[in-house]
């Protein structure tokens, strides 16, 4: 099984959102997963990620797959 998972919280380590939490709503293959802060919360907005670009944190929220924005937020400290 995968570390990346859906609902995984994690920090992205490249690009402009370097340094900032992100929630891991799909996985599309093995390399690229899809992403949301959400942008209202840590400034992330939605998008695929490599996952070489991205560092795991032991949090884990329950989500389902392409979960909204708003479904979120109420879920992240």
């Amino acid at each position: 099984m995968s570390i990346f998972e859906i609902g995984r919280i994690c920090i992205k380590t490249s690009g402009r959102d370097s340094g900032k939490k992100c929630v891991i709503i799909d996985l599309l293959d093995k390399n690229f997963v899809l992403v949301t802060g959400p942008k209202e919360k840590t400034g992330v907005r939605r998008r695929r990620v490599n996952v070489n670009h991205l560092v795991p944190l032991d949090e884990k929220i329950n989500i389902n797959k392409n979960a909204s924005d708003e479904q979120i937020i109420p879920l992240i400290k």
